[in-house]
């Protein structure tokens, strides 16, 4: 049931206490003994807030000592690229991280104070670097300090190793542990003061390679002849210099909605719960761009740390983010020539089954990860994926000579590529999707969320074929019971089922105390709901358990 006034402006009961936000950050200490307030990293680092003790200086100093001692195991000791959002937290949190960085003789390479940096172009830089780097040199990692489209309160911080995509949860796993136990012993960090620490740092500009890089990877002639005018919002978030740059320098029709940056975010109207959250995937959170679609050709959004994208058409409204990345799809592995012939297309495995059909109907081999952009590192990395894809609105892919542009999602370039799709075609993205939607039948998808314990979750993440006792799902039957992703064998983290016309698949959250049930109907809604109901039955008797 959404919130009263999801989809309306903030008020100021919404707003968090900026103050209250930072002075927690140094005065409130973790407890190591208090799971709640211990070292856990998600799909996309470790987040929580500074008021809850989850989200503090020693949280962070913690781990950035445990990645210092992981990447010089790893034999990582070339340059190490720092990047932040625009959070509350994540300027006091980038500053920790300095001081312990540059105290433990790691060469840094960060932005000003006053600049930020999208996840996208920090992955940029790590992959260039490390492309470019003579064969002896040191490889580059990174640092983004990000919690991603969460509300202001909340903080994030990622590591991205030299492939330049989200640590897997090898490395993970090891720099959380070290983390907790450097919490409850803190000695071994290595810190010096801010004002000594940051004369150390290497400047470095993020914004100028990545925009002008963005020719090798976007048909940008192509929207300038066009004349495409594009509205760009970046939600208060880290891509708003970047779009101001682009803006101003690539020579497209594009306005820059809302430049502002504020901690509060009280530009935002409240998401679907009634919060403040920069999910440029939700129509409530994305109701002001929405309601001005009529100004501009398309419209665009970003998170936080524009590593997603929303995509709004005069016509259509919000799109779908199942539906963009079936369109985005079918256009790309038609309009790139250079990209390798035997390419495969990466999905989750609880995106949309119209992308399987467009797949198939291109010819290009499907390839289903689990939840979760490190999946998609590998292919991207090697050019076998040239495309990867989240049903969260995370996605990247290919140069047009068919390199590595990221091994993280970029929504800044999925924005971009509205627009050279409607530049090209003449026809927005939601107008192609009404074709393939015409050729490949109507899907109804829906992804619903619901509070669980740490207990919980952990027995929905070890859920295994056996615990499905049925064999029809919604009057179908079930072809498939999978723990496994085809694409590559990993664990799912939960389990999805399979029909000819329906699926539904259910996991922990990575980064909150919820889990989630995905599921989908290629006949009706009302067959979706009943997937839904028999999947929320299975799921409640397996916690309940």
């Amino acid at each position: 049931m959404a919130h009263e006034r999801a989809g309306q402006p903030a008020l100021p009961e919404d707003l968090i206490n900026v103050d209250d936000v930072l002075s927690a950050y140094d005065t409130i200490v973790p407890d190591p003994e208090n799971p709640d307030q211990q070292v856990v990293f998600g799909t996309s680092g470790h987040r929580g807030s500074s008021l809850d003790g989850a989200f503090n200086d020693a949280h962070i100093a913690a781990i950035t000592q445990a990645i210092v001692e992981y990447r010089t195991d790893q034999g990582f000791t070339g340059p190490l690229y720092l990047g932040k959002d625009t959070h509350a937290l994540s300027l006091p949190a980038w500053r920790t991280a300095i001081e312990v960085l540059v105290a433990n003789g790691v060469d840094v390479r960060a932005e000003r104070e006053d600049e930020y940096t999208p996840t996208p172009a920090l992955s940029r830089a790590i992959v260039v670097h490390n492309r470019d780097k003579a064969q002896s040199a040191p490889l580059a990692d990174g640092i983004v300090v990000t919690p991603s489209h969460n509300p202001p309160r909340d903080g994030g911080f990622k590591y991205n190793p030299p492939h330049g995509g989200p640590a897997d949860t090898d490395a993970t796993s090891v720099i959380a542990a070290r983390a907790n136990a450097l919490i409850a012993d803190p000695a071994p960090i290595k810190r010096m003061p801010y004002e000594q620490a940051a004369p150390q740092v290497t400047r470095f500009d993020y914004r100028t390679p990545y925009c002008q890089d963005l020719a090798n990877i976007i048909d940008l002639d192509a929207i300038r002849k066009a004349g495409v005018r594009i509205g760009a919002d970046p939600m208060g978030g880290a891509s708003v210099q970047y779009w101001e740059y682009i803006a101003e320098n690539l020579g497209l029709d594009l306005t820059v909605v809302n430049p502002r940056v504020d901690p509060t975010w009280r530009f935002m109207t409240l998401d679907t719960d009634g919060k403040i959250r920069m999910d440029c995937s939700s129509p409530n959170a994305m109701a002001s761009l929405i309601g001005n679609r009529d100004r501009y050709d398309l419209s665009t959004g970003n998170d936080a740390d524009a590593d997603r994208h929303g995509i709004v058409t005069p016509d259509a409204g919000l799109m779908n983010p199942n539906a963009y990345l079936s369109v985005a799809i079918q256009y790309l592995y038609t309009h790139r020539p250079q990209w390798p012939a035997d390419c495969g297309i990466g999905k989750t495995l609880v995106s949309s089954s119209m992308i399987d059909r467009v797949a198939e109907d291109i010819g290009r081999t499907l390839v289903e990860v689990p939840v979760g952009f490190k999946w998609f590192v590998p292919g991207l990395g090697d050019g076998s994926v040239g495309f990867g894809g989240e049903e969260s609105a995370g996605a990247s892919f290919l140069t047009l000579d068919g390199s590595t542009w990221t091994t993280d999602k970029d929504g800044i370039l999925l924005d971009l590529l509205a627009s050279e799709i409607l530049a090209v075609t003449g026809r927005t993205p939601s107008e192609l999707y009404a074709d393939l939607v015409a050729r490949h039948g109507q899907p109804f998808y829906a992804r619903t969320d619901a509070d669980a314990t740490r207990e919980q979750k952990a027995r929905l993440k070890a859920l295994s074929p056996a615990d499905v006792t049925a064999d029809t799902l919604a009057g179908e039957p079930i072809t498939a019971i999978l723990t496994e992703a085809p694409g590559n064998g990993a664990a799912i983290g939960g389990l999805k089922v399979t029909t000819a016309h329906a699926w539904f698949a259910a996991r922990p959250s990575g980064t909150e105390d919820k889990y989630k049930i995905y599921a989908e109907s290629m006949i009706s809604e009302e067959h979706l709901r009943q997937v839904q109901q028999e999947a929320q039955a299975l799921v409640s008797a397996v916690l309940s358990a």
